[in-house]
């Protein structure tokens, strides 16, 4: 199975769990249609509250994009085995104390973040049979749920703490079209696009058939304190043999952060322009890409000259996205 079949054949799995009803809405704040999930501790959950969960670090919770990232068979297997929102729920918060209220959509970062870290990280609304405090007491737990899920605690043992990834945004990328990309079957190519940030990886689909695709589509990465440039490649899909390049580029983001940092909320502001990325012998620039704050948001029109090929050129739009936002 090539990795585009593989691809298309979890996200069936996962798009058949996402349609049970009780996955359409967050699990820790009950907004509607929530796009993010953590893997292993087998919730789906909404933007504002998949902030909080990324603070708490991926060894107490795993947050993948249900749409954007690329998820393993043993990520859905897990999140299958716990059973949904409502079935994890049952553990998570099977001791709330009377009347204390959970966030709702409209609440605040803070309140959001005193809540999902009093359930998951202190384990303050789990029955106490079940709390964790050591990795031998975890072993001897009897229940139906993935000891995957259990293991997602945090664990308080003599280890050294694990660095936690702090994630000041999300990054979306519009990948617009391509143009005369380079040929890589008898007379055409069937590419896609590929973009990595760090150890995130999120791809568009195929376009068969074509050197000047259009995919218009809508890609999101998180980004961390401590950001690289975004790795963009272009790849023809094959199907009996690996994928073929198509060339591949750069993209510096940030001047795009550090315009958007320097002006703060673009929502004060009319439309202006408020940075800019120079063309140079460094780069793969085709022309200056220009930020701009554009009814409130902070876009910049990128047009990339493929590297390490013949030929082709990529154009994308980028959107910076605070946390809070």
């Amino acid at each position: 199975m090539s990795r585009v079949q593989r691809i298309t054949s979890a996200n069936g799995r996962l798009k058949n769990l996402m349609n049970q009803t009780d996955n359409r809405i967050c699990a820790d704040c009950g907004a509607r249609d929530p796009k993010w999930a953590s893997a292993n501790i087998g919730v789906f959950i909404c933007l504002k509250c998949c902030g909080v969960h990324r603070s708490l670090g991926a060894r107490i919770s795993k947050v993948l994009s249900v749409q954007l990232d690329e998820w393993s068979d043993e990520d859905i297997d897990a999140m299958i085995e716990v059973g949904g929102n409502s079935s994890a729920n049952s553990i998570y918060e099977a001791d709330i104390p009377e009347g204390y209220s959970k966030p709702g959509p409209d609440s605040t970062h803070d309140e959001r973040s005193r809540f999902i870290r009093s359930k998951y990280e202190l384990q303050e609304f789990l029955k106490s049979s079940l709390r964790i405090t050591s990795r031998k007491s975890s072993a001897s737990i009897q229940s139906s749920f993935s000891t995957k899920i259990l293991d997602s605690f945090r664990i308080k043992s003599s280890k050294e703490p694990e660095t936690v990834v702090e994630y000041i945004g999300l990054l979306k990328v519009k990948v617009i079209k391509g143009i005369n990309l380079a040929i890589r079957d008898m007379m055409t190519s069937d590419p896609y696009v590929v973009l990595t940030l760090g150890k995130q990886t999120i791809q568009t689909a195929v376009i068969k058939s074509n050197l000047n695709p259009v995919w218009n589509v809508e890609l999101m990465l998180s980004v961390p304190q401590n950001f690289g440039p975004v790795k963009l490649q272009v790849y023809d899909y094959d199907t009996f043999s690996a994928d073929d390049i198509m060339g591949e580029a750069e993209i510096d983001i940030q001047p795009l952060i550090t315009s958007a940092m320097a002006y703060g909320d673009p929502e004060m502001f009319s439309n202006m322009q408020i940075g800019k990325w120079l063309k140079s012998q460094d780069n793969a620039l085709i022309e200056d890409s220009i930020v701009n704050i554009i009814d409130g948001k902070v876009k910049q029109q990128v047009s990339i000259k493929l590297q390490n090929v013949e030929c082709g050129e990529i154009y994308l739009q980028l959107e910076w996205l605070p946390l809070d936002q």
